[in-house]
């Protein structure tokens, strides 16, 4: 599967917990917005997707949409 990028929706700001979470992924941009948080994310394969989704939901953040996208920002 070659990379996928995605746009994440999640509601409100992530806190310094979670942005500590995802220091590690390299591919990856958080932009917060007004009422929710926009993260781009590169997705190398199924797994990597299936993690990146897990986080979220270990960290308890509501995802309020995920889009593929043609490209990261």
């Amino acid at each position: 599967m070659a990379d996928l990028q995605y746009e994440v929706r999640v509601a409100g700001r992530l806190s310094e917990r979670a942005q500590r979470a995802f220091r590690d992924y390299e591919e990856m941009r958080i932009v917060s917005a007004p009422a929710e948080t926009v993260i781009y994310v590169a997705v190398t394969d199924e797994a990597h997707l299936q993690g990146i989704l897990t986080l979220l939901a270990n960290l308890r953040l509501q995802v309020v949409s995920m889009n593929r996208i043609p490209e990261l920002p």
